[in-house]
């Protein structure tokens, strides 16, 4: 009972900012996270992707605004936006209150990370031939949930997407040495079966963050249901918290 009541005074506060992935929006940081959060009284705020050159930037500074209102945040995301916000707690370790880093895809320099490659790639299409042209090539080989978010989450990002789909794909995630100074408990989630995000890289950010649990689902559970990425990371991180 001791171990319980800590973990809910952990948990109680303070609310979470979490951050989507690259080409992706807040709606689908929303159907990962919210119900797995609500579940133990955690604020969510979902900000929307700044546009296109501005993602990166514009992210981080809606994590210092709300920290300078809220004071403690639980910061996190998806993919790309995991490696933003864990770039915001490695810089902000006073202001961090946790880690939720859902499908980190590198470490340091994306270097030929996949994630950093179709990212290049998909930005390439979209220059040359547009969104509506880049989607129907994205979407051919993809299963329908992913068709979906594509075609839901690149249409809202427009003429900016290339963009920020550029910068995702070149800014260095942080590094494993700089991981392991971070002391604020983590969850980190993986799919076990994601070849762009691949297990790997979750199991090294799991390792070197000082206080860390990895949580496992697949491709094929997120796809059927997009909670069971929401409460894997959650999940680890009460374990985190716990220990």
């Amino acid at each position: 009972m001791r171990q319980d009541r800590n973990v809910t005074s952990v948990i109680r506060n303070p609310p979470a900012v979490l951050l989507p992935g690259t080409g992706s929006d807040e709606v689908f940081v929303r159907s990962v996270f919210a119900g797995p959060l609500a579940a133990l009284g955690i604020a969510l705020i979902a900000p929307p992707p700044p546009p296109g050159a501005a993602l990166a930037d514009g992210f981080l500074a809606a994590l210092d605004r709300l920290a300078a209102r809220h004071g403690t945040l639980l910061v996190g995301g998806v993919s790309f936006g995991a490696h933003l916000a864990a770039e915001w707690a490695v810089a902000n370790p006073g202001r961090c209150g946790g880690l939720l880093a859902a499908l980190p895809a590198w470490s340091g320099e994306p270097g030929q990370a996949p994630a950093s490659l179709a990212a290049k790639l998909s930005a390439d299409v979209v220059a040359a031939s547009g969104v509506e042209a880049a989607l129907a090539q994205a979407e051919a080989g993809s299963p329908p949930w992913i068709a979906a978010e594509l075609g839901r989450a690149w249409r809202r990002h427009g003429d900016g997407l290339a963009d920020g789909l550029r910068v995702a794909a070149t800014r260095p995630s942080p590094t494993l040495a700089a991981l392991r100074g971070l002391a604020s408990p983590a969850g980190v989630g993986t799919c076990a079966d994601d070849p762009i995000h691949p297990t790997k890289v979750a199991r090294e950010w799991a390792t070197a963050l000082p206080r860390a649990a990895l949580g496992e689902t697949t491709l094929a559970a997120l796809g059927a249901d997009p909670e069971s990425l929401g409460r894997a990371t959650v999940l680890a991180y009460l374990r985190a918290s716990a220990g």
